[in-house]
């Protein structure tokens, strides 16, 4: 049996499906707040729902209480992935205690969950790129000093990595941190850039362009994060400290600029755009080095923008109805 927090987000959605799809028993939860749409979360719900093998409980990671009802309800958990948490970096400036209550206190009633399951083989949890703050050295790798945050968001998610690191050499729990990077697709969260952008070519509204568009990423199709994801659940770590951390990215950066460029070619349609000066606690460029996470469990991206910014405009008019 497999646990998944946040199965109603964008990457627990996906991750939740597929694990169904291949048979597996999987116990969802989620608080369905309203850090957008819920509307978009009850839909992927409903997607999930259809299946037999799975059981979804509406709660909130941060109730202690009722996350470890769970080891009394499903005692036969032996993997979790742990998706749950108040993401994006902006709205860390806006809402600071939503990242404290879920990304901090929360992770921590998840640790201690898994210290009550007695069959627990593997705790996989979702951090990310943030953590490398404005580090200029280019790719990124685990090995780097990430000790110096450049917004809430990213230093409660690097605190999620020091509480795993404690509690795997404390209590032996395996368990595995992914920085994930800039992930897009269907089913997408509507304050990243794909939406974002897609909804302002078709609405006639100027594109924000941010840093005057000097900015690069590692933008990484859902199916490709997914892949990682599940590759590392089945490579658990050993030995006397059994925690590890990857990144999970593509294997090419792009430019942003390029990437507005793909989107309006599979629109059929050209936005304005609006340049706009680098917002606070945001980084101008994210490169992952993922030799190691092709090296421990096989990791390899496969869809490249082209490809991937195509399936996301067809599910966004299939979604949104034109």
């Amino acid at each position: 049996m497999i646990l998944v927090t946040g199965c109603a987000g964008f990457i627990g959605f996906h991750v939740s499906l597929t694990l169904l799809k291949q048979g597996e028993y999987v116990v969802g939860i989620d608080n369905l707040n309203e850090y957008y749409d819920p509307a978009l979360k009850q839909a992927r719900l409903k997607q999930l729902q259809v299946y037999e093998n799975f059981t979804f409980y509406k709660l909130d990671i941060s109730n202690k209480d009722l996350v470890a009802n769970l080891a009394i309800k499903h005692p036969e958990i032996e993997y979790i992935v742990h998706l749950a948490a108040q993401a994006g970096v902006r709205y860390s400036l806006q809402n600071p205690h939503a990242y404290v209550d879920s990304n901090v206190t929360g992770h921590l009633n998840m640790l201690e969950l898994c210290k009550t399951l007695p069959s627990i083989k593997h705790f996989v949890y979702a951090s990310t790129s943030s953590v490398y703050g404005a580090n200029t050295k280019m790719p990124f790798s685990v090995d780097d000093r990430t000790d110096s945050p450049i917004s809430l968001y990213a230093a409660t998610k690097k605190c999620c990595e020091l509480m795993t690191h404690a509690y795997a050499h404390l209590f032996s729990i395996p368990s595995t941190g992914l920085r994930f990077f800039t992930v897009y697709g269907p089913w997408g969260r509507p304050d990243m850039a794909a939406f974002i952008f897609t909804k302002a070519i078709l609405d006639n509204q100027p594109i924000p362009v941010y840093n005057n568009g000097q900015m690069r990423r590692n933008f990484t199709y859902i199916d490709d994060i997914v892949s990682g994801i599940l590759g590392s659940l089945s490579h658990p770590p050993k030995g006397d400290l059994p925690y590890a951390l990857y990144n999970i990215g593509n294997d090419k950066a792009e430019e942003l600029l390029h990437f507005i460029e793909v989107l309006e070619k599979h629109l059929g349609k050209k936005g304005a755009r609006e340049f706009m000066p680098m917002q606070p606690g945001d980084v101008k460029e994210t490169i992952a080095d993922i030799e190691a996470t092709r090296r421990d469990f096989g990791f390899a991206p496969k869809t490249n923008i082209d490809d991937g910014l195509k399936y996301f405009v067809e599910w966004y008019k299939e979604y949104n109805g034109n």
